[in-house]
C-alpha cells in the first residue's frame, strides 16, 4: 500500500532528551499533585456525594463512548506521527476524522433523546447535565489529541510549562468558586471548559511559535484520503471489536453501580478513582514518551534499545507508583476524611482497594506501549477481550443485589473488580512482551510481589507508630508520610535492586537530579 507523506518545510525538528522531557512532565505532575490535593479536597465537599457522583457517572459514560469511536486511532496517530513528524498530510487527515467523531457522538445522543431512552440510559440525570457532559467529553478528547501532536514534535518541555500555568489557573478558579459559594454542577462544568480551552489555546500558540501548523492548510485528494484511511484501518481494525465490548462493559460497570447502589455510592467510587489517579500522576508522565521511544526504536528494528527501555523504566516506575499507592491504601480512612469530609467516610474501603489500581495501571500502560509501537494490536485486542469475558460475571456477582445471589458491595465491589481484572490482564500482556523482548517473565512477577510487600511493611510500621502519638487526622497523615518516605529511602539504599539498579547506579542517578535546573 502506498503511504502518502506530505513533508513540512523543516525536515529536522529539534527536540529535548528523553530525560529532560520526562523531568518536565514529572515536574508538572508534582505541581499537579499539590494542586490535586487541594482541589480534590474542595470539589467533593463543594458538590456533595450525589452531585459528585452524577458528574463522575456522566463523564465516565461519555469518555467510554468517545473512546469507542476513537477505536485506537489516536494511538495509531501518535505512533505514526512520532515516526513521521514531518508528514503534515497525516495531521490533516486525522483532524477530518476528529470532526466526524464529534458529529457522530452528538447525533447519537440526539437520537437517544428522540426515542425517549434518556431516563433509562442515564438514570437520575437531567437533560442539561447530559449535554454538558457530551461537550466536556469531546473537549477533553480533543485536548489530548493536541497534546499528542506537541509530544510527537518533541516540544514536551514547553508544553508542560503551559500545563503548569493551567493547573495554577484551575486552582485559583476552584478557590474562588468555593469562596463565593458558586459550586453547582453547572458551574463546575463551566470551570472544566475554561481550563481545557486555556490548555488547547496555549498549545496552539506553542506550535505556531515553533513553526508548526496545528491545522495544516492543505487539500487531500480522494486517493490520498483512501491511502491514509487504509493505513489507519490496518493498525486500528483489530481494536474495533475490543473497544466495542470495552465500551459495553465499562459503561455497564458504572450503570450497574448507579442502578443498584445510587448516586452516593457512585460518588464514593468516583472519589476513590480520583485518588487512585493522583497516585498515577508520576508514572503517567512517562507513558507517551516511552511509546514514542519504542515506536522510533522499532522503526529502526533496534530490539536492544527496546529491551533497555523496558528494563530501565518499567520496574522503576512500578515502584514509584507503588510508593504512593501503598501509603494511600494504609491511610485510606484518613484520606477519605481529608478529601471528602465526614460525608465520604463510607468511601474509605473503596479508596484503600482502588489505591492499588494505579500500580498495575502503570505496568499496563507502559507494557502496552510495546504492543502499540510494534503494531501488535491483534494481540492487545485478544488479551483485552479475554479479560472482558471475566469482567462481566464478576461485576454482577460483586454489585448485584442479594436476590440475584450478588454481594451488593457497591463502590467497594467495583473497586475489587477493577483491581483484580487489571492485575490479571496486565500480566497477560507482560508474558507476551517478555517473550518478544527476550526477558524473564518470572523475575518481573517476583519483583511486583516483593516490592509491594516491602512497601506495605514500611507503610504499616510508620502509620502504626505515628497513630500512637498524634490524634489529628491531617497532621498524622503528613507526619506518617514523612516517616514512610524516610523508611522507603533507607530500603532503597540497602536494596537498590528494588528498582533494578546497583547502589552505584542509584547514587549516580540521585546526583544527576541536582542538575535538573541546568537541563
Amino acid at each position: 500500500m502506498e503511504i502518502v507523506n506530505f513533508t513540512s518545510p523543516k525536515a529536522k525538528i529539534p527536540e529535548d532528551s528523553l530525560k529532560k522531557r520526562y523531568l518536565y512532565k514529572l515536574g508538572t505532575n508534582l505541581i499537579g499533585l499539590a494542586v490535586g490535593l487541594v482541589t480534590e479536597s474542595i470539589i467533593p465537599r463543594g458538590l456533595g456525594p450525589a452531585a459528585y457522583g452524577n458528574f463522575n457517572f456522566l463523564s465516565n459514560f461519555f469518555t467510554q463512548v468517545i473512546n469507542f469511536f476513537d477505536a485506537g486511532t489516536s494511538t495509531a496517530f501518535y505512533t505514526k506521527l512520532s515516526q513521521r513528524p514531518t508528514d503534515v498530510g497525516l495531521l490533516r487527515f486525522y483532524w477530518g476524522f476528529t470532526e466526524l467523531l464529534g458529529l457522530t457522538v452528538c447525533l447519537g445522543v440526539g437520537i437517544t433523546f428522540s426515542l425517549g431512552l434518556e431516563s433509562w440510559l442515564w438514570p437520575e440525570q437531567t437533560t442539561l447535565f447530559i449535554w454538558l457532559a457530551v461537550l466536556w467529553g469531546l473537549l477533553a478528547w480533543y485536548s489530548e489529541r493536541i497534546n499528542h501532536i506537541v509530544d510527537a514534535y518533541g516540544l514536551t518541555v514547553k508544553s508542560e510549562i503551559a500545563r503548569i500555568w493551567q493547573k495554577i489557573l484551575g486552582l485559583v478558579l476552584i478557590l474562588l468558586m468555593f469562596w463565593a459559594d458558586r459550586f453547582s454542577l453547572t458551574e463546575f462544568f463551566i470551570y472544566q471548559y475554561v481550563i481545557l480551552l486555556f490548555l488547547c489555546v496555549a498549545w496552539w500558540w506553542l506550535l505556531t511559535q515553533s513553526g508548526k501548523a496545528l491545522f495544516p492548510k492543505i487539500q487531500l485528494t480522494f486517493q490520498q484520503i483512501k491511502n491514509y484511511g487504509q493505513e489507519f484501518y490496518h493498525y486500528s481494525a483489530p481494536l474495533v471489536t475490543f473497544t466495542f465490548f470495552s465500551l459495553f462493559v465499562g459503561i455497564l460497570d458504572r450503570w450497574l453501580l448507579q442502578r443498584f447502589a445510587g448516586s452516593v455510592e457512585q460518588g464514593f467510587f468516583g472519589l476513590s478513582f480520583k485518588i487512585g489517579a493522583i497516585c498515577f500522576l508520576f508514572t503517567r508522565a512517562m507513558t507517551p514518551l516511552l511509546l514514542r521511544e519504542f515506536s522510533m526504536a522499532f522503526e529502526r528494528q533496534d530490539l536492544n534499545q527496546m529491551r533497555y527501555l523496558f528494563q530501565r523504566y518499567i520496574p522503576l516506575l512500578y515502584v514509584v507508583a507503588a510508593f504512593f499507592a501503598v501509603f494511600v491504601a494504609v491511610q485510606a480512612e484518613k484520606v477519605s476524611l481529608i478529601f471528602g469530609g465526614s460525608e465520604f467516610r463510607g468511601a474509605s474501603l473503596a479508596i484503600g482497594i482502588m489505591a492499588f489500581y494505579p500500580i498495575h495501571q502503570t505496568y499496563g500502560q507502559l507494557s502496552s506501549s510495546v504492543l502499540f509501537a510494534t503494531g501488535q494490536t491483534k494481540l492487545y485486542r485478544n488479551i483485552g477481550l479475554f479479560m472482558l469475558l471475566i469482567n462481566l460475571p464478576l461485576t454482577l456477582w460483586l454489585l448485584g443485589p442479594k436476590e440475584w445471589s450478588g454481594l451488593n458491595l457497591g463502590a467497594t465491589g467495583l473497586a475489587v473488580e477493577m483491581v483484580l481484572i487489571q492485575f490479571i490482564g496486565v500480566n497477560g500482556q507482560l508474558w507476551f512482551n517478555t517473550r518478544f523482548l527476550q526477558l524473564s517473565f518470572w523475575k518481573l512477577i517476583g519483583h511486583q510481589i516483593y516490592s509491594v510487600a516491602l512497601l506495605v511493611g514500611v507503610a504499616w510500621l510508620s502509620v502504626t507508630f505515628i497513630d500512637q502519638m498524634i490524634n489529628s487526622t491531617l497532621l498524622g497523615f503528613l507526619v506518617g508520610g514523612f516517616i514512610y518516605t524516610l523508611g522507603v529511602g533507607l530500603v532503597l539504599f540497602l536494596l537498590p535492586s528494588l528498582v533494578f539498579m546497583s547502589r552505584a547506579d542509584l547514587i549516580r542517578q540521585l546526583a544527576q537530579l541536582r542538575l535538573i535546573r541546568s537541563l
